[in-house]
């Protein structure tokens, strides 16, 4: 019977929520500098194998999931439309010119075309906007001319305008012209038929038609709105609103049956058949720009949007919408619930609400700032546990219930109706329903631990899980005030008591710690492996959330992995958790939570806000799986050359422009070859793995990386296959693609190679014995030479003992002549001493008699002086000086007397100090005369010397 209340209750949530299309999907936007071309995007189109191609004003663009290439029209035009046949020829059209694009030299795309089928009076063309494929014919569209051509590319007719052709569309495989002056017209049996024959639509520009039931068509207008057309009346299509959706620029038809609607500046809206609005993008809504000028959805049921500048991908097809800042929510998210229609999410930022019947935007809820724990509705009241307490919401408003700090969660007990038990940062409180009031009660006793996760079982305990301490079974007494605690640890079963979280999953409470799933085993007091799980998480598998929606779907997550176990009308599970791959990045990394919204419907808890997930059983939603393609070969050197390479997708072979290279054989030395690779999932470049495998060379497949190219240099002759293959993030593997090539043996490891070794051996034997004669023959002169070496090394060392002595002699000698320059030195410092002394006390002497009046005291210091100055002349301490001068100056004084014998002996003492390097001051001082004295005695001796006025002096003498 619950079963099938929650069944009840599910199909009504379902129905009630089934138009609800809650937040923003997938997105990525390309800018113009990303795909290196014009910033217009006229058309999107996309090949067999993936590749998206877009006309746009620089050329063709070509994106294969990693790289955009850009192709240029011979005239180097804009191109206006683009059309891929099942040959993937790429039909292209614009300035006065049109044709397809074919795989060409060195890999690119070449263009053919096609203008010089056309009459000659009529190659003369403007724009060509438009190009159609219908019942075996290809039609190209321009204002004044349409021409229609076999799938031969053959010219079958061609089609003139009275006055001018505005716009082209094609609905149910029929092809629409508006024309300005006879309105809508369509092409039957090589005709134009009137349609409008009310002229309706004269003055108003159709951008889309769409087919509808019993005849009739949706005709969209850029400016009028949007009309139902049939033969006999033209009406505005009552289930949209005109007014909302202005100026629209493209209309397309979805698969799954909705109306995608391009405008020129309010972005693109989605509505159902019935003209409902599913969804609205914009720059307000995370669209880089309004204007969209193209529409086209792939075949993974993408949506792709050209704009006036840029790309922009909508990954529709996804059951993933997100609910962030673009839909005024902000802040990560935390915990979410639905209660009587109206949607709460708590994040770090406080606690918002929309209202999901009036389908309103999230509004924030006042006094509720700061990180959101929990929300929770508990006998009809709306509960929020805080990090500043506890409140509760009315009439919009967050009302405080206590400020108690960090309240983590609300647990209705089960055997005392009214009462709710809550854990904080520091234990348990309990509140009280008392009438239409929550109020606080009080604070529970004897247990103090933080409380963020708990359950209450079917006897009424109380289990709470500590991240990082263990489990804890709390049994509350009779009056809700004190409680009884029981750990368990690894001592009783559980593998670890770290990272241990409990849950109620199908009315029992299961824990999740790092190494599974454990139950309670009331009878051993003891914890047990759960064997539900083991077939789905292992043994070894971390889950930290996990919650039952009401028709039983286990939504879980991870450590690394997020999915639903779906429950099946038997009874048993399956697993999906591929498609989860691509929100996991996403997802809330502090506390990871998944929030019910009802039956097959869930909201994660993400960085930024949250991840909406539906679940619909009836279309099994996966990701296109795109064959993995070699995208170019490259020979590798000083300058990489491109090997010409494009697959055709006809005869399964590689095209080139040179006949050598259709076997692939490479010299030995250009054996250095690098491979690019891609597959052209889009909004996957950094998460598509791929794996490569060089036959010949290694024995399987390496290991998965996401790097898209793969290098190999020095390779061995032989036959090689390079084979490369990738999966997505769902783990979908795609069919690898192969190159073949082959290496020549390099010419030394040819036939005549290994015919000249031999003889060369043969030679080298010859050569072997002559050495092995003259070696002999050389080791008698060896041993002489030898014995030549010692003598000559024991002549050596006596020329060195010599050496030694010599240089002892010197080192001796240099000593001496050391001791008497420092005695020279000393005596010389003596005499400037004793003369400097003297002389002071001398001009003291002076100074005392010009100041004394005393006539005898005068004539005795006069004579005083007078001794003072023969004292000086006569000294007899020159004679000494210059002993010892001669001695450290190698008869200096002898020399220069000899060679200069018209010196006075005045002249003979100045020389000797010059010879010292004395400075005239110092000079002054031992002569007893003044520094001026002293540079005319210097003066006076050039003279003598007869030396130039260019010689220095002193230089002269040191060099003497």
């Amino acid at each position: 019977m619950y079963r099938y209340l929650l069944l009840l209750f599910s199909i009504f949530f379902t129905v009630f929520t089934q138009a609800q299309q809650l937040g923003l999907p997938f997105s990525k936007f390309y800018s113009s500098q990303e795909y290196q071309g014009g910033i217009q995007n006229f058309q999107i189109s996309q090949s067999a194998s993936g590749l998206v191609y877009v006309a746009n004003n620089f050329g063709l663009l070509e994106y294969d999931g990693t790289d955009w290439r850009r192709y240029s029209l011979p005239n180097s035009t804009k191109i206006r439309s683009i059309y891929i046949d099942s040959e993937e020829k790429i039909f292209a059209s614009g300035q006065g010119e049109f044709g397809y694009f074919y795989p060409g030299e060195n890999g690119n795309l070449a263009f053919q075309s096609l203008v010089n089928k056309l009459p000659e009076n009529t190659r003369s063309l403007d724009e060509i906007w438009k190009i159609f494929h219908i019942h075996q014919s290809l039609i190209f569209c321009t204002v004044n001319s349409i021409f229609v051509f076999s799938e031969n590319l053959d010219l079958n007719y061609t089609l003139e305008s009275l006055s001018s052709f505005e716009t082209f569309h094609v609905s149910n495989n029929q092809l629409f012209i508006q024309d300005r002056e006879q309105g809508l017209l369509k092409l039957e049996n090589s005709d134009l038929v009137q349609v409008d024959k009310k002229n309706f639509f004269r003055d108003k520009t159709i951008t889309g038609i769409l087919n509808l039931v019993q005849g009739r068509n949706l005709i969209f207008t850029r400016d009028h709105g949007v009309f139902v057309h049939d033969e006999q009346s033209t009406l505005p299509w009552s289930a949209i609103k005109n007014q909302q959706i202005q100026q629209i620029n493209q209309v397309r038809r979805l698969k799954n049956g909705e109306i995608a609607i391009g405008t020129q500046n309010d972005g693109v809206y989605i509505l159902s058949d019935t003209g409902e609005q599913l969804l609205h993008m914009d720059k307000n809504t995370g669209m880089q720009n309004n204007t969209i000028l193209s529409i086209f959805e792939d075949v993974s049921g993408n949506l792709w949007l050209g704009h006036n500048n840029g790309i922009s991908l909508l990954e529709m097809s996804l059951p993933f919408r997100l609910i962030d800042q673009f839909s005024e929510l902000t802040g990560t998210g935390y915990y979410a619930m639905v209660s009587d229609g109206q949607a709460y999410y708590g994040t770090n930022n406080g606690l918002f609400v929309q209202d999901l019947q009036r389908n309103t935007g999230i509004k924030f809820i006042p006094k509720s700032e700061g990180q959101v724990y929990q929300v929770k509705n508990i006998y009809n009241h709306i509960l929020l546990a805080h990090n500043d307490g506890a409140f509760e919401i009315k009439n919009g408003i967050a009302n405080q219930l206590t400020d108690i700090q960090g309240v983590w969660n609300f647990l209705p007990l089960k055997e005392n109706p009214g009462y709710i038990l809550s854990g904080t940062y520091s234990g348990l409180i309990v509140f009280k329903k008392e009438g239409d009031k929550v109020n606080f009660s009080h604070q529970v006793e004897g247990f103090q631990e933080s409380s963020r996760i708990m359950q209450q079982d079917n006897e009424g305990n109380i289990w709470m899980t500590h991240g990082y301490k263990g489990v804890y079974k709390i049994k509350l007494s009779e009056d809700l005030k004190s409680a009884e605690v029981s750990f368990y640890g690894v001592e009783k079963g559980l593998p670890t008591n770290l990272l241990i979280s409990v849950w109620q999953v199908n009315d029992r409470l299961v824990f999740t710690t790092e190494y599974g799933v454990y139950t309670y085993n009331s009878e051993t007091d003891r914890f047990e492996k759960d064997p539900f799980f083991i077939d789905y998480f292992g043994t070894e598998f971390l889950v930290t959330s996990l919650i039952e929606d009401p028709i039983g779907n286990i939504f879980y997550i991870g450590e690394n992995e997020a999915g639903v176990l779906e429950n099946q009308i038997n009874g048993a599970f399956v697993k999906n958790h591929q498609i989860f791959n691509k929100i996991i990045p996403f997802l809330n990394d502090d506390l990871q939570n998944v929030s019910l919204l009802g039956s097959n419907e869930a909201l994660f808890a993400a960085n930024e806000g949250f991840i909406w997930y539906k679940l619909e059983r009836n279309k099994r939603t996966s990701a296109s799986s795109f064959p993995t393609l070699i995208r170019a070969v490259y020979l590798t050197g000083l300058a990489d050359s491109l090997i010409n390479l494009r697959k055709n997708p006809i005869q399964n072979s590689y095209e080139s422009s040179d006949p050598s290279l259709y076997k692939h054989q490479f010299d030995y030395g250009s054996a250095n070859i690098r491979f690019e690779f891609t597959n052209p999932i889009p909004n996957q470049e950094n998460t598509t793995l791929f794996q490569t495998w060089l036959e010949g060379l290694e024995e399987d497949f390496g290991e998965w990386s996401t790097k898209r190219e793969k290098a190999f240099t020095n390779l061995r002759e032989g036959s090689y296959t390079f084979h490369v293959r990738s999966r997505n993030i769902y783990g979908q593997l795609s069919s690898e693609d192969t190159f073949s090539f082959e290496v020549f043996p390099p010419w030394y490891r040819s036939i005549w190679a290994y015919l000249c070794y031999f003889v060369f051996a043969m030679v080298i034997l010859y050569f072997t014995f002559k050495y092995v004669d003259k070696r002999y023959q050389k080791k008698t002169k060896a041993i002489t030479a030898k014995q030549k070496e010692v003598i000559e090394a024991k002549e050596s060392a006596l020329i060195n003992s010599k050496e030694e002595i010599e240089r002892l002699k010197t080192e001796k000698l240099q000593a001496e002549i050391q001791s008497k320059n420092k005695e020279l030195a000393s005596a010389t410092m003596h005499l400037l001493n004793k003369n400097g002394f003297i002389d002071h006390t001398k001009n003291q002497l002076g100074t005392i008699v010009k100041k004394s009046k005393n006539q005898e005291v005068k004539n005795e210091i006069q004579k005083v002086i007078h001794n003072i100055d023969r004292n000086i002349a006569g000294d007899k301490d020159w004679e000494q000086f210059e002993i010892h001068f001669d001695q450290v100056h190698g008869d200096f004084m002898s020399r220069f007397k000899s060679e200069f014998s018209n010196l006075s002996p005045q002249e003979i003492k100045l020389s000797a100090y010059l010879r010292m390097n004395l400075s005239s001051k110092e000079i002054a001082y031992l002569m007893n005369i003044s520094t001026r004295g002293v540079e005319i005695s210097r003066y006076r001796l050039r003279k003598k010397l007869e030396l130039q006025r260019s010689e220095n002096l002193q230089e002269f003498i040191l060099k003497f």
